[in-house]
């Protein structure tokens, strides 16, 4: 049985997201129906629906410490800062015993595309793309500016990312080896090479011409492919004998983990893994399906994807599966892909918080492949009651991450 005192919980949350740079403006967007996919063009591609983010980077970076960074670190950045500031940090009285730990899919993606660019064209590499462009660039950039001499590690587990970051800092916590953790991702790749690559996948919906806010729409039966996003999320995590000593509250519990591997396909998800993973992180969580409420699905909205994440849902829920209401929000902000974890998280925590669940937007007809669960639409509902939660983050690669959170 694991004791009290090994309890670890979520004392700060910061984003940069499609939705919007402040948590709880962020949170009533979603829960209002509001989205931020639209269309874009780019030559060579045709039309593409995208959720981009906006933000100032020269809040935390002057034009100088701009140089041999780029947009995947600076967003990284200010959801990490804004992450500590909500927890009501901002220095360490030992800066070894903080660690950070981030999730990025493909790290500076706009770095190595403008390096091609370059390249192609006869024009000059900058100088510092390698550092820029290093999947470890956004953690280092963390460290560097906020004086954090602990450990600082970048996972690159595809759309899992930054649920493993969240993940391994728990247990570096539990552990002993740190006294505070940072954990997220960041993500930036609307970018003409890597968009052209998804593009090539087949994975990406076409936009809706009479509705592109709505290209998205996980479980539909008329769904049609993911929506790419990019965005930043960060959680500050403490255990609770520290959070006793600095008077901290936390948000809600990190009740417990699993990361389990299909160990089946590159691309194609399978049943086996995603059911290891929901039952172990139960197991580690010491709690029964029947005891959570509500699941911020993975739910990217492919044809292939979306009945594999149900039948694993119900295989574990059984006779309970139709009391579990599930949502995707990747609806509303598109896939931030390493950064999808850290942001449906904040979300996860919101609902716990508030007892307001978001719905899966843009949604009429549910797949009967994907029937047999509490879909989440329209508005959503509010379930006050609401305890245990989990956050889904299944990846290319096989991996297969759940995150359990409970109401602090």
């Amino acid at each position: 049985m694991r004791q009290e005192s090994d309890r670890v919980g979520v004392v700060g949350m910061g984003l940069v997201s499609p939705l919007g740079n402040d948590v709880e403006a962020a949170w009533r967007v979603l829960l209002e129906g509001g989205g931020a996919v639209r269309r874009i063009d780019n030559a060579g591609l045709p039309p593409l629906p995208v959720a981009s983010a906006s933000f100032d980077v020269s809040t935390v970076l002057n034009k100088l410490q701009q140089v041999g960074t780029e947009r995947v670190s600076h967003m990284a950045l200010m959801a990490a800062r804004a992450a500590l500031a909500d927890a009501g940090g901002g220095s360490w009285n030992d800066p070894d015993r903080v660690g950070v730990y981030v999730g990025t899919g493909m790290g500076g993606a706009s770095t190595m595309d403008h390096g091609y660019a370059a390249l192609h064209s006869g024009g000059r590499i900058p100088p510092l793309t390698v550092p820029a462009g290093m999947a470890n660039g956004a953690a280092a950039v963390i460290a560097m500016h906020m004086d954090i001499r602990g450990p600082v590690l970048t996972y690159a587990v595809a759309c899992a990312s930054s649920a493993v970051a969240i993940a391994e800092a728990a247990h570096a916590l539990r552990r002993g080896e740190v006294d505070m953790a940072i954990a997220g991702g960041a993500e930036a790749l609307l970018v003409p090479g890597a968009l052209a690559a998804w593009h090539a996948l087949r994975a990406l919906a076409p936009p809706q011409e009479d509705d592109v806010k709505h290209s998205c729409r996980p479980f539909s039966r008329d769904r049609s492919g993911l929506v790419l996003g990019e965005g930043s999320a960060f959680l500050v995590l403490e255990r609770e004998r520290d959070m006793e000593r600095s008077a901290r509250a936390p948000y809600a519990w990190l009740a417990g983990s699993a990361v389990r591997c299909d160990a089946v396909h590159l691309t194609n998800p399978a049943v086996r893994g995603q059911v290891a993973a929901l039952r172990a992180a139960l197991a580690a969580s010491e709690l029964t399906p029947a005891d959570v409420g509500y699941c911020n699905a993975h739910g990217t909205a492919t044809v292939a994807g979306d009945p594999v994440e149900c039948e694993a849902l119900r295989a574990v829920w059984k006779e309970a599966a139709p009391k579990l209401a599930l949502s995707s929000t990747k609806a509303a902000h598109g896939h931030l892909l390493g950064a999808a974890g850290a942001l449906e998280a904040v979300w996860t925590i919101q609902a716990l918080r508030t007892g307001d669940l978001p719905p899966t937007q843009g949604v009429v007809d549910i797949d009967a492949a994907c029937a047999g669960l509490d879909h989440v639409l329209h508005s959503g509902v509010h379930r006050p009651g609401l305890r245990h939660a989990i956050s889904n983050s299944f990846a290319f690669g096989g991996t297969n991450a759940t995150l359990v959170f409970s109401k602090a």
